[in-house]
């Protein structure tokens, strides 16, 4: 969330920003024309309670001096006074509810170097700080080739055994799966062994975080106000907690409202978590398959860092993500996202794209993001400089997917099918399937 103060300092840039992102048309003008009235009202209240104050001593003198009229003349002032105090109190309070509403409903600005673009069809391949196409080669896994026509994961053989839709409707409706026997057990594995990865090699601390969240956890990440229909919410008794979307809602809350120590950053988390999403807006879309799910399990990573650690760990972050694609042998390629693209709390997003050959295409199985101090904001999470006698600086939130395992299940049966229907298991995960090489087939 913009800092109002900021914005008055500001404004030609904050247009600027906002100018680049989609759906926005709040501009400097609109806030400060908002903040100007809070400031105004501040200055009335001010100057009533110093008037308040001054007649109070006033009203003891002429008392003092017995002087009746005064002090009656005096007194009528004052509660005119009281009269007027609570009434703009709760002007100023309306007023400052209305620009904070406003505030948290605008999206992040870019950084410098993010693409122009209205959409993804703005969005460009990144190679690294210092890549290059040829760099990005020799480090990606390449294509798989078939003899035959490589089929949806869905129509795999094994998968059409072990991958149960017609169930999973009966139970809860559409976009919803039940995963069986050896699909199970490889969806397991998968997300085992991102986890390990990641805690083992990358420095993350694996937690388990709860799958409940209060709208104030949500609010603190970017997910509500402006995306409340996105979400499934449960009552319990007077208040509603929403089922997390991302285990980036509470692993970034960890530090909602806490001053950390900088030696205590960076802070690096990761968890594997179901994820529950509405896919409002999305009807009609990967209607088939495992693809849009409602429920699906992620493996999330969250860094909170310095500001000065931010593009550095972001860089970081976005290699963690891909050692999962290199050591499972799956061919992709990574997308510098445009303005048009931009996730709502994102200053910069890379995606990481696997190659589906079922589908002849790339898809989306990881986001990594640059947050800047846009959710540290919302949430009230800083940390104080080491050996520096100056108040707490807002921490930086980065978040990433390490990846999505239902996704990395489907990139896995489609990239290492075979014709009679098995699976081959790709060699990083076979100390997680018991040895097993293969799955499924005739």
């Amino acid at each position: 969330m913009f800092d109002i103060k900021w914005i008055r300092d500001n404004p030609d840039a904050f247009d600027k920003a906002m100018s680049q992102r989609k759906n926005v048309s709040v501009r400097s003008s609109d806030l400060i024309a908002i903040d100007e009235r809070r400031r105004q009202i501040i200055v009335r209240l001010n100057e009533a309670q110093e008037k308040r104050n001054a007649l109070s001593k006033q009203i003891g003198q002429a008392k003092a001096q017995k002087d009746e009229a005064k002090a009656g003349a005096l007194m009528a002032e004052v509660a005119r006074l009281k009269e007027f105090i609570p009434g703009g109190e709760a002007e100023e309070r309306a007023v400052e509810k209305q620009l904070r509403d406003i505030l948290s409903s605008i999206p992040n600005m870019a950084f410098d170097d993010v693409p122009m673009g209205e959409d993804e069809s703005g969005n460009v391949e990144y190679f690294g700080p210092n890549g290059s196409p040829e760099t990005a080669a020799r480090a990606r896994p390449p294509k798989p080739s078939f003899s035959f026509a490589p089929k949806e994961h869905f129509d795999i053989g094994v998968a059409e055994k072990d991958m149960d839709f017609e169930v999973a409707a009966k139970l809860s409706g559409s976009r919803f799966v039940v995963l069986k026997g050896q699909i199970a057990r490889l969806e397991r594995a998968l997300g085992q062994f991102m986890l390990d990865l990641h805690t083992t090699e990358h420095g993350y601390l694996e937690v388990q975080p709860p799958y409940l969240v209060r709208d104030e956890a949500m609010f603190g990440t970017g997910q509500l106000p402006k995306f409340d229909g996105d979400f499934f919410f449960t009552a319990h008794g007077d208040n509603r907690l929403a089922l997390i979307p991302t285990a980036e809602v509470p692993m970034t809350n960890f530090v909602r409202e806490t001053i950390l120590a900088e030696e205590e950053l960076p802070l690096r988390l990761t968890a594997l978590t179901p994820c529950f999403r509405s896919e409002a807006g999305s009807a009609g879309r990967d209607t088939r398959g495992m693809l849009r799910q409602h429920q699906f399990n992620k493996v999330e990573m969250v860094s909170i860092v310095t500001p000065e650690e931010a593009v550095t760990e972001h860089e970081r972050m976005l290699s963690c993500a891909e050692a999962v694609m290199q050591r499972l042998g799956l061919h992709y390629r990574v997308m510098n996202l445009c303005t048009g693209d931009l996730g709502f709390g994102a200053r910069k997003t890379y995606d990481i794209e696997v190659w589906l050959p079922g589908q002849d295409t790339y898809r989306e199985i990881s986001s990594v993001s640059v947050c800047g101090d846009f959710q540290a904001r919302r949430m009230e999470a800083r940390y104080r400089p080491a050996g520096e006698k100056q108040a707490p600086r807002y921490v930086h939130t980065l978040n990433g997917s390490g990846t999505a395992v239902g996704r990395c299940l489907i990139a896995v049966l489609e990239n290492y099918q075979q014709e009679d229907g098995s699976v081959l298991i790709p060699e990083a995960l076979q100390p997680y399937m018991g040895g097993l090489t293969s799955i499924g087939g005739r």
